[in-house]
């Protein structure tokens, strides 16, 4: 799927560049009505914003709020292993889902020194459709450009998206998701990916549920691409443990991974820890620097078979 799967499924906490706001809690529904599903790009968010991000160098990321509605912020990474950069980003949000101002439209930009771009538009076309644009140049060169529709009914959601159009090469990925609230705890869908070249012509199906309860979620994707499947469990207020598995049949390979979280709000910290099938462990402590607007990271990831080590430190102002 290409620069649609790239957007959808980043590692980490990067995930789709705005805060769409998860549905309401399928047990707190007291109406008899079933719940609008969600996002199909937050299908796995749960599981996913347990494990930490890897960090690797010296970041410094400061942020300023200019506004109720607009805010910037700057990135400073150094590393002697990928190449250091700046970054430069730009939010133009509405204030909150109430505001007398939430159909204008939400804007995201982000620029680095190397000179490629990142831009995002979100617009509420109605109370129930939302459109999404995203640009990605690669210093000169365009190399994202997709365009996405997205309805949300009372219990489902449907999206379309438009990537990569060319009509000179006479190549374009179609992408279709869909999510339908079968229960109060059950979610069933499936995505059909079509891209087309002068070379090639194709679509995969992938077949997605999730089973949600007040203290776990399960979710499964399984299609002719391989299974992404991840089991997400908030065991109290402080300790949330994710298991996920994702295998290729591109690739021939499957990995397993476990992350934890555990919040300690008298310390002001948050650490996450992960470990994988691939040897791979790390984990990364963020703490509250008070009384100061601050937050001190410290991250460390270890790949036994590859033989290498990665430490990172990072400071986040604002």
């Amino acid at each position: 799927m290409g620069s649609v799967l790239a957007l959808s499924s980043s590692p980490g906490h990067q995930n789709w560049p705005f805060s769409t706001d998860p549905p309401p809690s399928r047990w707190d529904r007291r109406d008899g009505r079933l719940p609008n599903p969600g996002s199909f790009h937050s299908l796995h968010r749960s599981c996913k914003d347990v494990f930490p991000q890897q960090i690797e160098g010296v970041k410094m990321i400061l942020n300023k709020t200019l506004s109720s509605f607009f805010k910037v912020s700057h990135t400073l990474h150094l590393s002697a292993v990928s190449p250091s950069y700046y970054r430069f980003h730009v939010e133009h949000l509405q204030s909150d889902d109430y505001s007398k101002d939430k159909d204008a439209p939400a804007l995201i930009g982000e620029m680095d020194s190397s000179g490629s771009l990142n831009a995002h538009a979100l617009l509420h076309l109605t109370e129930r459709v939302r459109a999404r644009t995203v640009f990605q140049t690669q210093q000169s060169q365009f190399v994202t450009w997709q365009f996405e529709t997205e309805y949300r009914g009372n219990d489902f959601t449907a999206a379309v998206t438009l990537a990569n159009p060319d009509v000179l090469r006479e190549s374009v990925i179609l992408v279709a998701h869909f999510l339908q609230s079968v229960s109060s705890g059950l979610v069933l869908g499936g995505e059909l990916v079509y891209h087309r070249g002068r070379a090639e012509e194709g679509g995969i199906l992938t077949l997605a549920g999730q089973y949600s309860r007040p203290n776990w979620v399960a979710t499964l994707n399984a299609g002719k691409g391989g299974a992404h499947a991840s089991y997400y469990h908030r065991a109290n207020k402080q300790i949330q443990v994710g298991v996920e598995f994702e295998a290729s049949t591109r690739t021939q390979e499957t990995t397993t991974s476990f992350g934890y979280q555990m919040e300690l709000p008298e310390a002001n910290m948050v650490f996450r820890g992960m470990i994988n099938s691939r040897c791979i462990i790390g984990g990364v402590l963020e703490k509250r620097l008070t009384p100061l607007p601050a937050t001190l990271i410290m991250g460390a990831f270890v790949n036994h078979k590859g033989d290498k080590l990665q430490v990172g430190l990072g400071i986040n102002v604002g």
